[in-house]
Formats: structure tokens, sequence, C-alpha cells
């Protein structure tokens, strides 16, 4: 574990060295690159004027990636259950994600103002994908050999999706949650760009309008955290939920 750990955490720190040298020796002035100990007495002496940005986001995070997991699981389930819906959708469901949630966030104003619905739904679009499709191909990828057992066996159609697919496809819903997970830290900060009064995008946004790079690199940081500690989680949940998944002790 810690031969595994130590290799990235060298070259993270080997690059902060550099970069901090390159800084001072340079003389790069701190609204073009501030060097990291800047950064870093920002992020602590600062605290008091981006903590409720951060509560904000965090609590958007969570709602939006609790909705999108949600709509994910269930557009799995129904189009692994319909197969015909699941034909004439499933094109449009990957065509969804060719659209930039940018270029649709403008819309999203548009039609729903600047409260918390279109943040939401903004959260919503870019975490329900890769729950839905990963969800999908696990339940499509149940061994067939299990499933002609059940049937012989006199299992109905529930009780193999409940005891025999929905299993089977938990360890492959758990990779698009880890992807999801990330992305919801994205969403948010995209969403509250739309006119928000609070939250780390608010929060990046007013320092870049009056040149603090610093603060806008210790909002860069804080979503990194963030991400990495919602990662973190559900990297944990999947542990703790997976344990009967064979090959895991091996891992």
């Amino acid at each position: 574990m810690f031969r595994k750990s130590f290799l990235p955490v060298s070259v993270i720190v080997s690059i902060l060295i550099i970069w901090e040298l390159s800084s001072r020796i340079l003389a790069i002035p701190t609204w073009i690159l501030p060097a990291p100990t800047v950064i870093m007495q920002e992020a602590i002496n600062g605290w008091s004027n981006y903590q409720h940005h951060i509560f904000s986001t965090v609590f958007l995070t969570v709602s939006g990636f609790a909705i999108g997991v949600s709509v994910g699981l269930l557009i799995a389930v129904m189009l692994h259950l319909l197969p015909k819906i699941r034909e004439a959708l499933y094109p449009l469901l990957i065509m969804s994600q060719n659209i930039p949630i940018i270029v649709l966030a403008p819309l999203l104003v548009i039609w729903f103002g600047f409260g918390i619905t279109p943040k939401l739904l903004i959260i919503t679009l870019v975490c329900f994908f890769p729950v839905a499709v990963s969800t999908i191909d696990g339940l499509r990828h149940t061994n067939p050999e299990l499933i002609h057992y059940m049937k012989m066996a006199g299992a109905t159609k529930k009780q193999i999706f409940t005891k025999l697919e929905l299993p089977h496809a938990v360890p492959q819903m758990f990779s698009g949650l880890k992807i999801s997970a990330t992305y919801s830290v994205m969403g948010a900060v995209i969403s509250e760009w739309l006119g928000a009064n609070k939250g780390i995008g608010v929060y990046m946004t007013l320092a870049s309008s009056s040149f603090r790079t610093d603060r806008v690199f210790v909002a860069i940081l804080f979503i990194m955290i963030l991400c990495l500690i919602f990662f973190t989680i559900i990297i944990a949940m999947e542990k703790i939920i997976l344990k009967w998944h064979p090959g895991k002790e091996e891992q």
C-alpha cells in the first residue's frame, strides 16, 4: 500500500517544488501564476471568505448526485426490462451526451429561472449517464447459463431480476457511481456560473474578474478535494457492499 501511494505523492511534491522555485526564480507576477505557498496562505487566511461557498456547493452536489443516480438507475432498469423501449431510446441516450452542458445551461435558465431547479438539472444530466450505461451493461452481461438454470428451476422474471441480474450488475453500477461522483462536483460548479449568489463557482468567478489568481487556484484546490472525498466515499461503500464479489480478495 505504501509503495503504491509513494509514487503519485512524490510526483505531486516534485511538481509543487518545481512550480514554487520557478515562480520565485523567474519572478512571475502573482496575478499570472502564484506560487503554491501563496495559494496555501490564501486558502488558510481566507477561510472565512469562502467557507459558505464550499458548504453551498457541497449541498448542491450531494442533492444533484442523489437525483442523478436515482434517475440513472431508474432508466437502466426500465431499458433492461423493456427491450423494445431500449431499442428505441438507447441511441437517444447516447446522443444526449453529445450536447455540451455549457450550451444547455442558458436554456435551462430561460425555462426554469435562476433558482435551484436548473442547477439540479445540470448536475442530474452529468451524473445519470455513467450510472445508467454501466448498470445496463451489468444487467445485460449476466451469465446466461445461470439465467437458464434459474428458469429451469421455475424462477419468475422478477426473481431472476432481483436474485441474479441486479446483484450481478452492482459492481458495474459502482463503476458508474465513481465517475458520477467526480462529475457531480463539476456539474455543481458549472451550474453556479448561471447566476447563483454563493458557491465555489461564484467565488471563482469573482476572483477571476478581480484578477485574484491565488483565489482562483484556491477554488480549484477545493474542487479537487471535494472530488477526491466523494470518490473515496464511493470506493469505501463499494468495498463494504461488494465483499461477496468473487475476486475481491485478490485486488
